[in-house]
């Protein structure tokens, strides 16, 4: 008999869509792609008409895949992140070796330079934003921080000694060491005084565990209900953990930052599609245009390749590649 995804199950064995959530949690992907490769694996199936993804190959792929870019419309990521989700299924879940699926073409991503504020429009930025989201925009034009890192960052991965900051678990699951601004360490330090008296008062109550990522909870008994792992901007509030069930106090929800940055860019006047991730961006500019060497700057960001931080030499570069216009040389 098929399950509603498509799946013919016996008794014991575990529908197709929660396998593949148990193969993505054993790898330790994130919620958010779990989430992601969850809702493309149902939609694959949904779409040719609930057969078993064993039973289709290169053609259903294909016709899926066109689907969603003709049909939806959809951008070159979305249809990218689509086609990982169903290599990640057959390969990882279904085992099987589909050498076809590697010639699938994928759809070209456009080559877009990054919005890059000046350090004018920073500062007017800035200017606008107060509190918990003032101290985070500062962190991410200062550190180069990109947004989920800043969030999910932990009481112990900040040296004020130092002037270091930790970055555990980057992209590429990467630990890398970045600056840690002298501009931000006084509010920074107010800021954990205030989190560390929530955190004593959440600990008398017996409610102060947070969530340790993949088998440190046994590893080290105790670790989610001390300081150090405590993250730096956390919730005002408890939240279910969608995975474990457990309530405990999550991590800041990074779209009350995205709000924040919206309304703050309107208050200044720039017409710029600015974000959060564009102060990385601004940062990686701003180091560039005090001629720190590139290598440095990409250590910085947690570049795997050079040419990924290259793009902000393109946007350093004024006009046709720096040349002047020789209109601007008339008299």
């Amino acid at each position: 008999m098929n399950a509603p995804d498509g799946s013919q199950n016996t008794p014991s064995e575990p529908r197709l869509l929660d396998q593949l959530r148990d193969r993505i949690r054993l790898k330790h992907y994130s919620i958010r792609t779990e989430t992601q490769y969850v809702h493309w694996a149902k939609r694959y199936i949904l779409f040719h008409h609930k057969r078993h993804p064993r039973d289709m190959g290169a053609a259903e792929v294909e016709a899926f895949l066109t689907h969603l870019a003709v049909e939806g419309q959809v951008v070159a990521a979305t249809q990218n992140q689509a086609l990982s989700a169903l290599l990640f299924l057959y390969r990882e879940v279904l085992g099987v070796d589909l050498p076809w699926l590697d010639d699938v073409v994928r759809a070209k991503r456009p080559q877009r330079m990054p919005v890059v504020l000046s350090r004018a429009e920073v500062q007017r930025v800035l200017e606008r934003m107060e509190g918990v989201h003032a101290l985070l925009a500062c962190l991410l034009y200062g550190t180069g921080m990109r947004l989920m890192e800043v969030i999910r960052w932990r009481v112990k991965d900040v040296d004020f000694d130092r002037s270091e900051i930790l970055i555990r678990d980057g992209k590429g699951a990467k630990d890398r060491v970045t600056m840690l601004p002298e501009a931000v360490v006084s509010d920074l330090r107010a800021h954990l005084l205030r989190r560390r008296q929530v955190f004593e008062d959440a600990l008398q109550k017996g409610k102060s565990a947070v969530y340790l990522p993949y088998a440190l909870q046994r590893k080290y008994p105790g670790a989610d209900t001390s300081w150090g792992w405590q993250y730096v901007f956390a919730s005002g509030s408890y939240s279910v953990d969608p995975r474990s069930g457990v309530e405990r106090r999550h991590h800041l929800d990074e779209k009350l930052l995205q709000r924040a940055m919206k309304k703050a860019v309107l208050a200044a006047g720039i017409a710029k599609p600015a974000t959060p991730h564009t102060l990385r961006h601004s940062f990686a500019t701003s180091l560039l245009e005090s001629g720190y060497d590139i290598r440095t700057v990409q250590e910085l960001l947690g570049h795997a390749d050079v040419a990924t931080t290259m793009i902000y030499t393109h946007v350093l570069n004024k006009g046709g590649r720096g040349v002047r216009s020789p209109l601007d040389a008339l008299d």
